[in-house]
């Protein structure tokens, strides 16, 4: 993310609204997308290790460890 803003897990949520967890990295960046996500939250979202999000705390930690 070296040159973009911090993105909050918060902000993230508000693109995740809706989503029906569990979810993989995958899910979650296409429903971001859907949401009108800017370009910093799925450079997030891509960051995330791949593997299944079963809430938006899984998400919120996730991001903490990317920290």
């Amino acid at each position: 993310m070296a040159g973009s803003r911090d993105v909050s897990s918060v902000e993230v949520e508000e693109f995740l609204q809706d989503l029906d967890f569990p979810s993989g990295k995958d899910g979650l960046i296409s429903h971001a997308r859907d949401n009108g996500a800017p370009d910093e939250v799925i450079d997030l979202l891509n960051s995330l290790p791949e593997q299944d999000y079963h809430s938006p705390i899984d998400v919120s930690e996730a991001i903490g460890d990317l920290k």
